[in-house]
């Protein structure tokens, strides 16, 4: 097993190939009525991906509509406490809150590309929902999101902004009612719709294309983080990036920047739902990877502070990339989360998500113990902010 620090020839972002294969992971597993909707989707965005027109209009929505490029925010108090240079790539920053609206608008224009009418979606902290209801609003298209009981009891905030937009949002009453469930049910409801409606998936998960498609959408993080790093780093790249892992969409654009160059690749997981640490190979919504399930590999419910991390399953790459060691994928539980948002707030006045709080408490514990040597650089990406979150974290404080 290659050295996690090393780059790894053929684990440089590449494209799956017709397969969608990272390794043993991807795939395509589906109902046969879907197949058909997959390739469609496929065929769309290889050719929309290699028209620089398409680029041209996405790079223009992101820039002037959703703000990019983001900062990157030297994170002085903290690395001077931490003996660390800590720089925090700022998704927090653009419009809706996340990094999402990257994916969103990107599918969103190529559904529109495609004709289709209306986007399907499914969200667990909300945000995914958010995005694809902003982007759906201003492409003039409707937006169904799919999104599971328990966590829109915790995520009310971001129910209302979806319906504030024009999304219609669907409760889903079954299994854990978190976002394993509205996956389930999202992937139902297009069976139904395809002609006139496009699944607008918020995770590297799912069927191929997506985990690549939406890897794609999100190494704008990671293309930015490499030149921004370049310009303020001696060494050109920072030792570590850092970043949460859920179903991995922030880790994988942010890591396809990187996985290139001597950087150490470290996704942060929620304990509750660590797939990669606690996980066996597995398929879940259509796709082969790491997932937790029992001994006779029935699905287990994942659980997280953080309704984006509460899902049983991870990206394919990420599982491919830590079979080949070049990321590493380690877990926080919800305490040290919440103990780093109050942390990273009242050093720096930033109110993260509790996704995000996932790599910084792995930064603060591991920069503590030595495990982080001092004097090393870390780029840490900051999913989105906390706002959405307040009301979780008032009732834990």
């Amino acid at each position: 097993m290659t050295q996690a620090g090393s780059a790894v020839k053929g684990a440089d972002a590449r494209d799956p190939g017709r397969s969608g294969r990272f390794g043993e992971f991807g795939g395509r597993y589906v109902p046969e009525s879907l197949v058909p909707a997959c390739e469609e989707v496929e065929r769309a965005f290889r050719a929309a991906w290699a028209d620089p027109s398409f680029h041209a209009e996405l790079d223009r929505v992101l820039s002037v509509y959703a703000g990019r490029p983001t900062a990157l925010t030297p994170s002085t108090r903290l690395s001077a406490e931490l003996g660390v240079t800590l720089l925090l790539k700022r998704e927090d920053l653009m419009h809706t809150g996340s990094h999402k609206i990257n994916n969103a608008l990107g599918q969103a224009l190529l559904a529109k590309r495609m004709g289709k009418q209306r986007l399907i979606a499914e969200t667990g902290a909300g945000q995914h929902g958010v995005a694809t209801a902003t982007a759906a609003a201003l492409l003039g298209m409707r937006a169904t999101v799919f999104m599971g009981e328990r966590d829109i009891e915790r995520q009310r905030l971001n129910v209302f902004r979806m319906e504030m937009l024009g999304a219609e949002v669907v409760p889903v009453s079954s299994g854990s009612r978190t976002l394993k469930d509205a996956c389930s049910e999202a992937l139902r409801h297009w069976v139904a719709s395809v002609e006139e409606g496009f699944y607008c998936l918020g995770s590297v998960l799912g069927p191929h294309p997506y985990p690549w498609m939406v890897r794609e959408l999100q190494r704008v993080i990671g293309d930015e983080a490499r030149s921004q790093c370049a310009a303020e780093l001696p060494a050109g790249v920072p030792d570590y990036v850092v970043a949460c892992v859920g179903g991995g969409s922030n880790a994988a654009g942010t890591f396809a920047g990187f996985l290139d160059t001597p950087a150490r690749l470290v996704g942060v997981e929620a304990e509750g739902g660590a797939a990669l640490t606690f996980g066996a190979v597995g398929v879940l919504h259509g796709f082969r990877s790491m997932v937790l399930q029992d001994e006779h590999g029935q699905i287990t419910e994942a659980h997280s502070i953080s309704a984006g991390l509460d899902y049983p399953g991870v990206g394919p790459e990420h599982a491919y990339l830590a079979d080949l060691g070049r990321a590493r994928y380690v877990t926080v539980n919800d305490a040290e989360v919440v103990a780093a948002v109050h942390r990273l707030a009242r050093a720096e006045g930033i109110l993260c998500a509790l996704e995000s709080a996932h790599a910084v408490a792995w930064v603060l514990r591991a920069a503590a113990s030595g495990e982080i040597p001092a004097g090393s650089t870390v780029l840490l990406t900051l999913s989105g902010r906390g706002d959405k979150d307040m009301s979780t974290l008032m009732e834990v404080s």
